[in-house]
């Protein structure tokens, strides 16, 4: 074996070709084919985004409302697996207990051994409906309730969040929350996404390509960044309080969740700076004094951490005290970030599937070697 270059973590190495999105940090861009993240999350719904990432194209108006049918109509999972989520420790983790139904669905699903992509396709929307409907009741049906279903009569985004909260949400909520679920949708090739196309090289099916990847997903280097900055704030209490929190974990040299990126090395993550702006919005139409303190709280913590490390919020910064003044549990938090991010998923199964090589990465090995047995 000949002489390369060993990068921990693989940095900087390009991994495979892609025309579903990248990171055009000098640009400070996030290109979904071809539009910007930004434009998509302040112009159209997550809706029309499914329709862009699993389908290659936005839809029109009628596209839309056909796709939004078709989710609605696939939104209902089967009773059995209530059942299943049922048989499993109420302690379990919620992210757990979502891989495990996530890797159930599959035996409802008669093409669930498929590596064809259009029935990726298919499967794929499947999951993306029914992915919300499980993650809104995974706190409800470990409890020991009934789970809330879907209501045809409402949007997908209205449905997700109110299955959720169980009230009635405003259309200023609704719209927040539909820009989070577009934020979260689609990044490139972080753990989550690259997880699931190593599983799907094999020529595995989606299922096992996602439930890989909600594996990836529940630790907190990844997705449950977002959890984890809610409690900070939560334990905090005040913008005083956030300041010396953070000095105090900087001085024992503590990693301070919600802030850098290994791709925003010095930048502001671009999808941070739209909640922000979220965040905003939404408290200033609620009228909200809890929500207007947490965004005075997470600029002083944006404040300080920019002063003393250089380092600027990422996308978990300001998704979790959105989805507090949403009303939202702080264990959905990063269930929320796989249901939005299953479409994102989807897509790259679809394209790994359809253009596939197999990934087998060699190692750099630091063992002994001639030893006798």
């Amino acid at each position: 074996m000949g002489a390369v270059e060993y990068r921990p973590g693989l940095e900087g190495v390009i991994a495979t070709e892609t025309s579903i999105s990248y990171l055009d940090v000098d640009h400070e861009e996030i290109v979904v084919r071809g539009y910007n993240l930004l434009d998509l999350a302040r112009q159209r719904t997550y809706v029309d985004v499914v329709g862009l990432l699993v389908h290659g194209s936005l839809p029109d108006e009628r596209g839309r409302a056909e796709l939004e049918r078709q989710l609605l109509a696939a939104a209902n999972v089967p009773a059995e697996l209530w059942q299943i989520l049922r048989l499993l420790p109420r302690q379990m983790d919620a992210m757990d207990r979502l891989r495990t139904a996530i890797s159930a669905l599959g035996g409802w699903d008669q093409a669930a051994n498929s590596a064809d992509p259009e029935q990726d396709r298919a499967s794929g929307l499947r999951v993306i409906a029914q992915s919300a409907t499980i993650v809104a009741n995974l706190i409800r049906v470990a409890e020991g309730n009934e789970p809330l279903l879907p209501d045809d009569r409402r949007s997908y985004p209205e449905n997700f969040l109110w299955m959720i909260t169980g009230r009635e949400p405003s259309a200023a909520e609704v719209r927040a929350f539909d820009q989070t679920l577009i934020a979260y949708s689609e990044h490139e090739l972080p753990n989550s996404t690259f997880a699931a196309r190593v599983i799907a090289s094999t020529l595995a099916d989606l299922y096992g390509a996602l439930t890989g990847a909600v594996a990836s997903l529940k630790g907190p280097l990844h997705g449950g960044a977002n959890e984890a900055v809610m409690e900070m704030l939560l334990e905090a209490g005040d913008e005083e309080g956030l300041e010396r929190l953070i000095r105090a974990k900087l001085a024992r040299k503590e990693r301070i969740m919600g802030f850098g990126h290994r791709v925003y090395m010095r930048r502001m993550d671009p999808r941070a700076q739209l909640l922000k702006e979220t965040l905003a919005q939404l408290v200033t139409e609620r009228g909200d004094p809890e929500g207007e303190k947490l965004l005075r709280m997470c600029q002083r913590g944006e404040d300080v951490m920019r002063s003393e490390k250089g380092l600027f919020p990422n996308l978990d910064y300001y998704a979790a005290p959105v989805y507090w003044v949403l009303g939202i549990p702080i264990d959905l938090y990063t269930p929320i970030f796989f249901a939005a991010r299953t479409a994102g998923l989807v897509a790259h199964v679809v394209e790994q599937h359809a253009h596939n090589r197999l990934f087998r990465p060699r190692v750099l090995y630091t063992g002994p070697r001639g030893l006798k047995p």
